[in-house]
C-alpha cells in the first residue's frame, strides 16, 4: 500500500520520516540524500551526505570546508539501506553524477527524479528509466506550452556569423554540454571558458566526460571582433557585460525570459519539456504522480480522472 504521507514537506525541505532523512534538503540537516550538485539541491553544511562520487567531487569544488561533514557514496544501481528503506541510484540525465533516488518501503517503490533531462547528452550519464508506484517528480517546465526545440539546430544558430559571442551559461552541467555541441556542430568557432567554470570542467574529465576543444579566457582574443569566439560566462558576469561592444549576446537555456534583450536566442534546456514528462511518466508508470520544482496544475489536468497527480510544492 502506498503511504501518502511517505514524503512529507517543511521548512528544510522533503522528509522521509520512515527512513530519518531528507532528499535535497534547503537548510542543514543531520541526514541528506543529494541527487545533484546544483546549488538549489545541494545546499552546505549537513551532516552525513548520501551522493554519488561525481556530486561529492563537485560539491567539494564548490562548497569546500562547507560542503558537508562525512559523504557515503554509491555508484549507480548499488542498493544500501538508511533505516529500513532501500536505496538505489538511477543516473537523471542532468548534469554528471545526478541521480534519481529510488526509494523501496514495504514493497512500495517511491522514485524521486530530481532533475531529469532526456535529451542526447554524451557530457553526462544518460537518463535512465524504471518502473516505480510513486513517481515524484520535478516539473519545471511541465506545461503543455513549453517543448524544447532541438539542442543541435539552436547551437548551428552560431554559424549564421562570424562575430565573437558572449554566451551566458550555467557553470555546472550546461557550459560543459555547450563546449561539445559548440566543438561537434560549430567547428569554425573556438570556446574561451571563464575561469570559474575551468575546475568543474576539469572534474568532468577526470570522470571520463571530456566536453571538447575549449581554452581559458584570453582577454586579448577577444579584442578581435569576428575571430569566431565564444566566450562562455556564468549569468553573473554576462549580466555586468550588458553593454559589451563588437559581440553577440546570447544566453542558453530553457526559459523564454532569458532570451530577451539579447541578439541570439538559444532554447537549450537541461530539463524535461512537456512531451519528455509525459513520455517518462509513461515508461515509470506509476499508480500514482507527486510533483515539485514547478506547477503541477497542468499534469493534474491531463491526468484527471485517470491518474492521481499530488502537488507537493
Amino acid at each position: 500500500m502506498i503511504l501518502p504521507d511517505f514524503i512529507r514537506v517543511g521548512d528544510h525541505g522533503l522528509y522521509c520520516a520512515v527512513g530519518a532523512f531528507y532528499l535535497d534538503p534547503k537548510l542543514p540537516v543531520k541526514v541528506a540524500l543529494i541527487s545533484h550538485a546544483h546549488g538549489d539541491h545541494a545546499c552546505p553544511g549537513n551532516d552525513t551526505i548520501y551522493c554519488t562520487p561525481a556530486t561529492e567531487s563537485i560539491m567539494k569544488l564548490r562548497l569546500r570546508k562547507n560542503a558537508g561533514r562525512e559523504f557515503h557514496l554509491f555508484d549507480f544501481h548499488q542498493p544500501f539501506y538508511i533505516n529500513q528503506v532501500k536505496i538505489t541510484f538511477i543516473s537523471a540525465g542532468h548534469i554528471l553524477g545526478s541521480a534519481q533516488i529510488l526509494m523501496e518501503y514495504e514493497g512500495m517503490r517511491y522514485l524521486y527524479t530530481g532533475d531529469i533531462k532526456m535529451q542526447a547528452d554524451p557530457t553526462c550519464e544518460p537518463l535512465e528509466s524504471v518502473q516505480a508506484d510513486v513517481l515524484i517528480t520535478e516539473t519545471t517546465f511541465a506545461n503543455p506550452e513549453v517543448i524544447h526545440p532541438d539542442p543541435i539546430e539552436e547551437i548551428k544558430k552560431l554559424n549564421a556569423s562570424n562575430h565573437n559571442v558572449l554566451l551566458g551559461s550555467y557553470a555546472l552541467g550546461k557550459s560543459q554540454r555547450l563546449i561539445h555541441l559548440i566543438s561537434a556542430y560549430c567547428p569554425q568557432r573556438s570556446v574561451l571558458l571563464h575561469h570559474s567554470m575551468l575546475g568543474i570542467t576539469k572534474i568532468y574529465e577526470d570522470y571520463g566526460f571530456n566536453p571538447g576543444d575549449y581554452q581559458p579566457y584570453n582577454r586579448k582574443l577577444m579584442k578581435f571582433p569576428d575571430k569566431g569566439f565564444v566566450y562562455i560566462v556564468p549569468p553573473l558576469t554576462f549580466n555586468c557585460y550588458f553593454r559589451a561592444k563588437g559581440v553577440l549576446r546570447a544566453f542558453a537555456s530553457g526559459w523564454k525570459k532569458l532570451q530577451a534583450s539579447n541578439d541570439l536566442e538559444l532554447y537549450i534546456s537541461d530539463h524535461a519539456d512537456w512531451n519528455d514528462i509525459l513520455k517518462y511518466i509513461q515508461e515509470v508508470n506509476p499508480a500514482e504522480i507527486w510533483t515539485l520544482h514547478g506547477d503541477g496544475e497542468h499534469l493534474r489536468k491531463h491526468f484527471s480522472g485517470v491518474l492521481p497527480v499530488k502537488i507537493l510544492m
